[in-house]
């Protein structure tokens, strides 16, 4: 059996990546745009059903507009609006998979759009994963199906090397670099 070589470098880009708030209005290049893309349809999903569907917005004013219909909730991530590219994570409900009382939708959209945000930050690109926005708002101004989900959304951007007060506030208050150790998140089964 042939074996897999280890990849390091993967594990350096994962404990290197950390949550975006300031960006540059920089566009992201087009080539980085269909990498951000091809990561996230090889992502594997239950019974290979691919769920994801992506909203990719790179219009700077289509971005500001978008941001009034993300509802009260919405309104704590107005710092999406200076982004140059903004993705919505939908799901496909119809081609999704109900196992053990769960829709797997859920997991397959993010198992996806994870795979996304590591090939950006590969790039040099941040982002960051947003579940802060009224869903039916967002889905109506955005004319999706009704067989449609919103998962989750994130900008996406070259990181400002300055951090502004309010983002400063959000990663404190968040907890963004706590991470419990492995010990609070192996359980042993016997």
């Amino acid at each position: 059996m042939k074996r897999i070589e280890p990849m390091k470098d993967t594990i350096e880009l994962i404990k290197k990546r950390y949550s975006v708030r300031d960006f540059l209005p920089d566009p992201l290049p087009q080539e980085v745009i269909d990498d951000m893309i091809e990561a996230a349809r090889l992502a594997p999903s239950a019974q290979n059903r691919q769920p994801w569907r992506y909203v990719i917005i790179t219009e700077p004013e289509k971005i500001k507009e978008l941001v009034k219909h993300t509802g009260l909730i919405g309104l704590s991530n107005y710092f999406i609006k200076d982004a140059p590219c903004l993705v919505i994570a939908c799901a496909e409900a119809k081609k999704s998979v109900r196992l053990n009382q769960q829709d797997y939708y859920l997991v397959d959209v993010a198992i996806s759009f994870h795979q996304m945000i590591l090939a950006a930050w590969a790039h040099g690109v941040g982002s960051c994963w947003l579940a802060a926005f009224n869903e039916e708002k967002l889905a109506k101004y955005l004319n999706l199906p009704k067989s449609y989900r919103i998962v989750a959304m994130s900008p996406f951007g070259y990181p400002k090397d300055d951090k502004t007060l309010y983002s400063k506030a959000l990663n404190v208050f968040s907890g963004s670099e706590r991470r419990l150790r492995k010990e609070e998140i192996v359980v042993n089964s016997h």
